[in-house]
């Protein structure tokens, strides 16, 4: 998932439309000669290259529209819900996946012609599962499954903890009371844990966690999650983060340099040895911001696991090119050929297990000093439970972040922090039950 520089960067773009060109007269599917060519919309440019793909093979002409992430939902609900000016085939991002599945907008993919259901052996089971609707039929698939990690500094894990070794410092910080005690060896040779308390979010919620709405349409403000907020204070109380909020330039400084902390009214230097983020954080964030720390990092577990994006594609229920749309999305979900060849260029962790299971003992990664994280992250995603994420979550985990800090900071207790954010998430959805 290359998209998170898009979903940075990409905020100033104006909505383009990159068109490639085809021999019109080669053999393609026959469906989408009619319209002369198969539209696709989406958020990334990460389908130029399985569009030259498409088109090669296919002799289709293919006219992509990018549209800037945060203006994406806005432009294209119109269209889809009208008609008038719509894609055949438009991807979805994991913050709108579950509201765009249940609201009818992609086909059916689960009838005939087809038959999606038949590759679910095939694909990582949360992957596969959160393109389904409420009625349990496919309506998006993905070619990627993104499990987390933390990326840390392997200078600094030798300094501190005595080894380097992936498996070892995972080992370390298998638990929450581990990670802490790495903390503060870390903080012993005047290093920091994390850059910022927010990094531990995904670990507060331990190894079984739920959804921010249950079946009867009730808020669950599990016990995990209650205590992301002890965890966060304990990590500022102790000192062991850098103060650097998460996509901060001091966040990214951090990953390359020392940076500087303001603590007891005193500035100091120090280093960040570990960033938490998923398979494509490797790729988009670390190796575009840590040029002079190349090869001096690697990845390892923490104390549960997690996802964190992902991209899914379908076909618009309305198209007249469904066939042909179709076609494009097996491709990018299920052609062994492409996706090897997609998996070795760009490093993508993909959810298709019958080229996963071919390529994985052979990957290494110069960045993580040739360790083989391909392995490690389908690993992780074998761990991964289906069927919590919901519709609401990208807002209720912004305001429970916010809620969290606010305690952290000392501007709330415990107690109204959590006041606040359940009167906050009953007046984003009023439709929840919220006790």
């Amino acid at each position: 998932m290359r998209k998170l520089v898009s979903l940075l960067t990409i905020g100033a773009l104006s909505v383009g439309v990159l068109s490639a060109c085809s021999d019109s007269s080669s053999e393609g599917s026959s469906d989408a000669k009619k319209d002369d060519v198969l539209k696709i919309w989406s958020f990334t440019d990460e389908l130029k290259e399985p569009i030259k793909t498409y088109e090669e093979r296919n002799g289709v002409k293919v006219e992509l529209t990018i549209v800037p992430t945060a203006d994406y939902p806005t432009k294209l609900k119109p269209a889809l819900e009208s008609g008038v000016g719509a894609p055949d085939v438009f991807t979805g991002e994991i913050a709108f996946l579950k509201q765009w599945v249940d609201a009818g907008y992609w086909e059916n993919l689960s009838q005939e012609p087809y038959n999606a259901d038949e590759a679910a052996d095939d694909i990582v089971p949360y992957v596969f599962d959160l393109g389904k609707d409420k009625d349990g039929n496919v309506r998006a698939l993905s070619w990627q499954t993104t499990p987390g990690g933390i990326y840390y500094k392997r200078s600094l894990a030798k300094e501190a903890l005595g080894t380097d070794d992936p498996k070892e410092v995972g080992e370390m910080m298998s638990t929450m009371d581990g990670l802490f005690e790495v903390g503060e060896k870390l903080k012993e040779k005047g290093y920091k844990l994390f850059p910022d308390e927010g990094s531990i979010r995904w670990f507060a919620q331990g190894a079984d966690p739920q959804a921010w709405v249950n079946e009867d349409n009730e808020l669950v403000l599990t016990e995990g999650k209650q205590k992301y907020f002890e965890y966060a204070k304990e990590l500022r109380e102790r000192g062991l983060t850098a103060l650097a909020p998460e996509w901060s330039p001091s966040w990214f400084e951090g990953m390359d340099k020392p940076i500087k902390v303001k603590e007891g009214g005193k500035e100091t230097e120090t280093q960040v040895f570990s960033y938490v983020l998923p398979t494509w954080g490797l790729h988009a964030v670390l190796k575009e911001n840590a040029k002079e720390t190349a090869g001096d990092w690697a990845v390892t577990s923490g104390p549960s696991p997690y996802f964190w994006g992902g991209t899914w594609v379908g076909v618009y229920k309305d198209s007249k090119n469904k066939e042909a749309a179709y076609d494009f999305v097996k491709l990018m979900t299920q052609d062994e050929e492409f996706l090897t060849d997609w998996a070795k260029e760009t490093g993508d962790v993909l959810a298709f297990t019958p080229v996963t299971e071919k390529i994985k003992d052979d990957f290494s990664d110069e960045f993580l000093g040739g360790q083989n994280n391909y392995e490690f992250f389908l690993g992780e995603a074998d761990s991964i439970k289906p069927g919590i994420v919901t519709k609401y979550d990208q807002q209720l985990d912004t305001l429970y972040g916010a809620a969290v800090t606010s305690y952290v900071e000392g501007k709330k207790s415990k107690e109204e922090a959590i006041e606040e954010f359940k009167k906050q998430a009953k007046n984003a959805y009023p439709d929840i039950v919220v006790d």
